[in-house]
Parts: structure tokens; C-alpha cells; sequence
């Protein structure tokens, strides 16, 4: 990978995105959503509000820093402009990871000033949530072949890649209905918390129940069940597109993978305390970007296909569709 000073901006601006993502996680964790009330941008009718809570501190902190990589990334998608020519994948790239962090901005703005948080509890609460994560998956993943590409990135072609498509697409839809189902549970465990394991697998069996607590037993399943085949999915992967970078990045899913299996039942184990969250959000996430690093560069043009016979050919596909 070449890093001149744009790839090495476009991965601290994901550096700083992970960052902004945790520190939304303790908003949700703390019930600081409220902490500024029903406002945005402004926090309890001011520019600069008094910080008469830890809640608002926390709420007030999350825009902060929110605004901040929002910049980054305009700085981002400007910079692209001058550093690249018209077409050029880094500039489609920071396109869409603006677009990405706009979005996300609006969402988080849906949260706040239609009351969705605190201890808020709505079926629209729980649907919102799951959109609003699934928008971090799509931002980090532009972010990331931002990134990849201004780090000399092989433009790379969904057409023509025999089962390796279906395999990378199928992963990507297991995590996000891993994800989806994790910022239920997630949410669940915020505003109805329990005591112990035997609690939470009590109570989510239990008929009348909230639906957020009845719901959150299904994650860890989930987890398993897909993980396994993500994990299958990408050795199957490395072995059709053979290469160094498609080897060790399948090696990272899989560590990465066993890691976020064990602090997720830690997590669980503990009553999903803040730093248990955290670390599984970031593995999660890492995850998430491990495995679209893995379809760039499985896909690309040039890289060596393993045939029926057990030889190697070079991958002559173009494009970026």
C-alpha cells in the first residue's frame, strides 16, 4: 500500500469516525440522548449550553465531535478534487462518504428532536436505531475504499467473479442483519436492563414482555449461526482469489470473528456494562470494514483466480460495478 498525505488523511478520517461511533454508544448506553433536549444543532436552546448535567456534557460532547468529522470529511471530499481527476475511484469514494455522514447527521437529528431516546421505548424507536446503524456500515465502508483506493487500490468489478460475488454479498447481508438484530438488543439492554444472564434469558421468554426484551435473546444466535458462515464464506473466498492481501485479511476475519464472539458473551455475562459494549461495537465495526477491504481486493482487476484444474489465472475484469 502506497500512503501518500491524502490516504493517510482518508484513514485518520476513519480513525476518527470509529471514535465518533463509540462515543455515540455511550450516549445511548448513559440515556444522554435527551441531554440537550428536543434541540438540534443547539443543545437546550444554546450555542453553548450550561452544563448543568452529565448527561448534557455527554450529549453535547457526541456533536461535538460529530461536527468535527463531518468537516473531515468535507475536507475530504474537497481534497479529492484537487488531488484527483474527474472518474477517479477516490473521488467516488469521498462522494459517498459525505453523503454517508450527511445522512447519519440527519438520522442522529431524527433521534433527538422527535424524542427518540432516553428510556423512549416506541416500535418507531426501534426501527430508527437499526436504520441509523445500518447508515454507519454504509459510511464506514466509504470511508474505507476511500481510503483503500488513494492507497493504490485496484479498481475491481462485481461481474464475472464466479461464486466469490454471491459469497462477499452474502456476507455483507449477514452482518447487517447481525448488526440490526445487535442494536435491538443493544437498545433493549439500555432502557431495560437486568441483573444477571438467568434474568435476561427469563424475562425474554416471558409472554407480555416488552418486545425489545423479548427480542434481544436472538442476537447471540445470530451472531453464531451467521458469523460461522462469514468465516467459511471468506476461507472459501481466499481460496478462489489466492493472494497475500486476500490471506491475511481473511486470517483478521477470523481472529477478528473469535474476538468478538467471546467479549459478546462476556458482554452478555456481565449485563452489557459500558467497556464490554464498547469493545464489541468496535470489533464489530472492524469486522464490517475487514470484510469490504476483502471484497476490494478479491475483486480487483489483475488478481490471480484458482480454476477447476488447480491453476492460476489472472483476472482481466474492469470496471467498478
Amino acid at each position: 500500500m502506497k500512503l501518500n498525505r491524502f490516504a493517510t488523511y482518508a484513514w485518520l478520517t476513519l480513525l476518527v469516525t470509529f471514535i465518533v461511533i463509540l462515543w455515540g454508544d455511550i450516549v445511548q448506553a448513559t440515556g444522554s440522548g435527551d441531554g440537550c433536549g428536543a434541540y438540534w444543532p443547539i443543545c437546550n436552546g444554546e450555542v453553548l449550553p450550561a452544563f448543568a448535567g452529565r448527561e448534557t456534557v455527554i450529549e453535547f460532547t457526541h456533536r461535538l465531535t460529530s461536527g468535527f468529522v463531518l468537516l473531515m470529511s468535507v475536507v475530504l471530499f474537497v481534497w479529492s478534487r484537487r488531488a484527483y481527476p474527474k472518474g477517479h475511484l477516490v473521488r467516488k469514494g469521498a462522494n459517498f462518504s459525505l453523503f454517508f455522514m450527511f445522512t447519519e447527521s440527519l438520522v442522529g437529528a431524527a433521534l433527538v428532536v422527535f424524542r427518540l431516546v432516553g428510556q423512549d421505548a416506541s416500535l418507531t424507536r426501534a426501527i430508527v436505531a437499526p436504520i441509523h446503524l445500518v447508515n454507519t456500515l454504509f459510511l464506514i465502508g466509504a470511508i474505507t475504499l476511500t481510503a483503500w483506493f488513494a492507497s493504490g487500490g485496484r479498481r475491481f468489478s462485481w461481474r464475472n467473479q464466479g461464486a466469490v460475488s454471491p459469497l462477499l454479498i452474502a456476507g455483507f447481508v449477514s452482518m447487517v442483519i447481525i448488526a440490526v438484530m445487535g442494536a435491538i438488543t443493544s437498545l433493549g439492554d439500555a432502557i431495560f436492563p437486568v441483573n444477571n444472564t438467568a434474568e435476561a434469558i427469563g424475562r425474554s421468554m416471558t409472554a407480555g414482555e416488552h418486545f425489545l426484551v423479548r427480542l434481544r435473546i436472538y442476537h447471540p444466535f445470530a451472531a453464531i449461526g451467521l458469523g460461522a458462515f462469514i468465516i467459511v464464506a471468506a476461507r472459501v473466498i481466499t481460496m478462489m482469489r489466492p493472494t497475500p492481501t486476500t490471506q491475511n485479511l481473511s486470517l483478521a476475519i477470523f481472529l477478528i470473528y473469535l474476538l468478538q464472539l467471546a467479549v459478546g458473551f462476556l458482554n452478555v455475562s456481565l449485563n452489557a456494562i459500558l467497556p464490554t459494549q464498547l469493545i464489541h461495537l468496535f470489533l464489530a465495526d472492524s469486522l464490517w470494514m475487514l470484510w469490504v477491504l476483502l471484497a476490494a481486493s478479491a475483486l480487483a482487476q489483475g488478481v490471480p483466480r484458482r480454476v477447476k484444474s488447480d491453476k492460476l489465472v489472472t483476472s482481466a475484469s474492469g470496471g467498478t460495478d
